[in-house]
Parts: C-alpha cells; structure tokens; sequence
C-alpha cells in the first residue's frame, strides 16, 4: 500500500525524511553539498530509456484501463486571462462528469485555476470527490516578495482550494541560494495548513540540465513537498518523458531512503491518449504499482482530456464521434 502523504510540514520536514536527512538542511552549505553530490544524471542513457519505454505497446483491455485511469489523473486545468466564472463553472462540470452520455466514466482528480476561481470552482464541484487545485505564490514567473507569495497561498486556502501548486524561485535555484528556495518551499507548506496538498512546480524547460532537475526534485521532497511538478505550461518546453523519468526515479530513491512518499505530476504538451498511456509506463516500470494512482500522480492538462474521452469511445463503439462530442474547452 502506498504509504500516507505527508499532511503538513512538520510530517514532510519534521517526521521521516528529517529522522533521515536532518544535517542535510542545516546549512546553506550543507545543503549544497548534497545536492551537489548527488549522482550525475546520463542524459543519453536517460533518454534512450524514456524512449523505449515509450514504445511498449499493450492490449485493447489494458488500454481501456489505461485510458481510464488516466482520465481519473488529469488536472483539467484553465489558467488564462480571460478565464470567467461561466467557464470554470462548465469547467467543473465536465471534471465531474467527463461524458454526460455515459456515467461509467472516471471523473478527473481535480480542476486547476487561478486563486480568484477557486470558490466558483468548489461551487462547481460540491458534491463529488473531484478536488480544486489553484496556483499560486505569483504563478508562473514566482516573481514576487515571500509576503505576497505566502498571502497568495493563503487566501487560495481560505477560498477552498485542497491543493496548491506553487512555482519555485528559479533564478535562486540557478544562482545557487537553494536555503532560500528551500526556506520559501517549507513556508509555504506551513501555510497550506493540513487541509490542502502542495505541488512544487520547478519549470524544468528553465533549469537547464538534468542534473539541476534532479537536485530541484531532491530539494522539493526535502521542503515537505507532496508532489513535484515539471512545469507551469507557460514555457516552450514542458514535461517530457526524459524529464518525468528522471523525478519517478527521484521520487522512487527518496521513498527508499526516507520511506515518505511524493506525488508527480507533467504538465504541459501532454495532448493525446497515446502520449499519457506513454507515461503511466513511465510509472509503472519507474516508481511502481503505488504510484498508478490519482494521489500519487496526476496530468496537468487542458486538452488532453478530450482526446481521452475520444478514444474510450472509440474503444466502446469501434468508431469515433463527431466533431461535437466533447466539449471545447
């Protein structure tokens, strides 16, 4: 069974992982010096990995499981300026029933939107076990004072909001000031209280190397987060196999090593049925059966949900409906 996400940071930060790694975190320099010391990441190996598990095919009953349980994982998420409350409010509807037409089908696991949407989200949703994420701490450059980034969290919380999906300061990341990064992350998570689940975004697509994605994710798990997010969508480059890949492993190694468990989540250019099939291989053959859940592993996603409720249907009917079945979102 998969062991119990941390529900504060005092479990994240103070129970296991700091039984295990407490010198690690004592000092800026202490710090460095782990992350620093962590093994250096093969990038080809590690793509060439990706990409072979990317070409496992599987059979017509286990890709309707596969389907489903990958609509079960997604965030469908609506994060623009012109987002409205008819919008979220539709947006909500279809998170809880995907496909009016057949009610067998999985809700998703959450609907993820702006801080100012989260109480029209939670109306939109009451009644079913579909959860509001929202973004915050100044999503999704993370430009902005610790103050305003923790009243950001804060005020998402007081709307509602069970999870925060928070954006890491990635010019401290790169400039080395990973206290800083840490610090903000477990201040964060003190602020998400016991009632929300926090997602660490790192924007991979911005961190440069492998190396850094792996040290980030170390950092992340560290600070008390529950999940490790690759990116906020808002980037050219987002989740890729390669890059998800290497934080199963991470996720994989911490849980080994501290025996807490963190969630993942790829965001971003996640589009077709085919490509999420790809990834829960990742998962499976990576981290493993406990993480082939909605609590342990999630789709950032806007489109990929049609696409989903597209081919189950085709699996159900042998053929694929019109341009109207789903809803345009």
């Amino acid at each position: 069974m998969p062991t119990t996400a941390p529900s504060s940071a005092a479990e994240g930060v103070g129970g296991t992982a700091r039984h295990t790694l407490a010198d690690v975190t004592a000092s800026d320099g202490s710090l460095r010096r782990f992350l620093h010391g962590l093994p250096g990441v093969d990038a080809v190996g590690l793509e060439a990995r990706a990409a072979s598990l990317g070409t496992r095919s599987i059979k017509t009953t286990a890709k309707a499981y596969a389907i489903d349980l990958a609509i079960s994982m997604v965030d469908l998420t609506t994060l623009e300026g012109a987002d409205t409350p008819g919008k979220v409010r539709a947006l909500g509807a279809k998170a809880v029933h995907p496909d009016p037409t057949d009610r067998a089908t999985p809700a998703t696991a959450a609907v993820c939107v702006y801080p100012d949407m989260v109480a029209v989200a939670k109306e939109a949703v009451a009644g079913s076990d579909v959860k509001v994420a929202s973004v915050a701490t100044a999503f999704p450059a993370g430009r902005a004072p610790l103050s305003v980034k923790l009243a950001d969290v804060r005020e998402a919380v007081a709307a509602g909001a069970d999870e925060i999906d928070m954006v890491i300061d990635r010019g401290a990341f790169l400039a080395g000031r990973y206290l800083k990064v840490y610090d903000e992350i477990v201040a964060v998570k003190e602020a998400c209280g016991t009632s929300a689940r926090l997602k660490v975004i790192f924007e991979t697509g911005e961190l440069s190397t492998y190396d850094n994605i792996r040290r980030a994710s170390w950092l992340g798990m560290l600070a008390g987060a529950d999940f490790i997010k690759t990116s906020t969508g808002k980037v050219a480059v987002n989740a890729t196999p390669a890059n998800t890949l290497l934080m199963l492993e991470a996720v994989r190694d911490f849980r080994a090593q501290t025996g807490v468990q963190v969630g993942v989540k790829p965001a971003g250019g996640i589009r077709t049925s085919k490509d999420a099939i790809k990834f829960l291989v990742l998962v499976n053959e990576t981290a493993g059966e406990d993480w082939l859940d909605n609590h342990w592993f999630r789709f950032g996603a806007s489109s990929l949900l049609n696409d989903l409720l597209m081919q189950r249907q085709k699996l159900a009917t042998g053929r694929y409906s019109g341009p109207d079945y789903v809803t345009v979102d």
